[in-house]
């Protein structure tokens, strides 16, 4: 048992499929597949409860899958702990982000680094993503964890080093009090409920909904809109209504059943998450730490 199988593992139950993990990991689902057969093979237990489309964790895995986690963030923190050390992780490092993306990776690691080196100073700064876009053009900011620009704004920064974060997408979700909340909806039901609005979702996502509501000649009056993911999370949870949000924000709740996530064939959308680093001598070894971690927090 390793380091790697542990983490794969865990990349596994998180994603709920072999395939999707082996996406995430750049890996072939035989690669994956092999590796969580070599686990079960050492620890004699089956591990997995293997469905036609999705896998979720035996007993036995499940107890695994808590030490796992564990055990890559202690390994984290050793090596953040260990990199941060280093004399060229020194001086004022500006990192630029959403307020989502801030509180479910940055937060988290902050204090790593913080934690073992006094020469570091952080400066975090939360805005909207065309804001943090703005500081960037001004090179304002040293680091910046973004939706891909490219893509969802038709930016590139050749003064930027983009590295690939996670891959988001975007659910919809009820309350997991309300009984009544179908599996399934189609566009033309999202009128059936009061509509809670993500006012900072992606663009791309925004021009799709906006695409296939025409299309459907279906029009939606938003009954609670906010920029703020974690507001949104806990008017939904309190069953004021449904809506739209980033699936990196709400997995936990959807996976605690707090929020039931309602599949929308006709809404499908994914998105690339990037790291965009200054291509500067003193910038780039706290990325390469920083990015390590952010890498391991992704698995948590």
């Amino acid at each position: 048992m390793n380091l790697q199988q542990l983490s794969t593992f865990c990349r596994v139950i998180s994603e709920g499929s072999m395939t999707a993990a082996a996406e995430k990991l750049n890996l072939t689902q035989p690669a994956v597949s092999q590796q969580i057969r070599a686990l079960e093979d050492e620890l004699e237990v089956p591990l997995l409860v293997r469905g036609v489309r999705q896998v979720k964790p035996s007993i036995q895995g499940q107890l695994l899958y808590d030490y796992a986690k564990r055990i890559l963030f202690l390994t984290q923190q050793a090596e953040v702990a260990i990199h941060t050390f280093s004399q060229e992780l020194a001086g004022e490092i500006r990192i630029g982000t959403t307020s989502a993306f801030g509180l479910y990776l940055v937060s988290p690691v902050v204090g790593l680094f913080l934690k073992h080196n006094t020469r570091l100073s952080l400066k975090l700064v939360y805005g909207t993503a065309e804001q943090i876009i703005a500081e960037m053009k001004k090179a304002n900011v040293d680091m910046a964890i973004l939706p891909d620009l490219k893509n969802e704004y038709g930016i590139e920064f050749d003064r930027y080093e983009e590295r690939f974060v996670l891959q988001d997408e975007v659910w919809l979700v009820a309350s997991g009090r309300d009984a009544s909340v179908p599996e399934t909806a189609r566009v033309t039901d999202l009128v059936s409920r009061p509509l809670v609005t993500d006012a900072a979702m992606y663009p791309q996502f925004r021009r799709l909904l906006s695409r296939v509501l025409d299309t459907q000649k279906v029009q939606l009056r938003p009954t609670f809109e906010s920029d703020n993911v974690g507001t949104l999370k806990r008017v939904v949870e309190a069953g004021v209504g449904w809506g739209f949000l980033p699936a990196h924000s709400i997995r936990k709740q959807v996976k605690t059943r707090r929020l039931l996530r309602i599949l929308t064939d006709e809404l499908r959308y994914a998105v690339n998450v990037n790291l965009y680093s200054l291509k500067s001598p003193s910038i780039q070894p706290m990325a390469d730490t920083f990015y390590r971690a952010i890498q391991q927090q992704t698995l948590s």
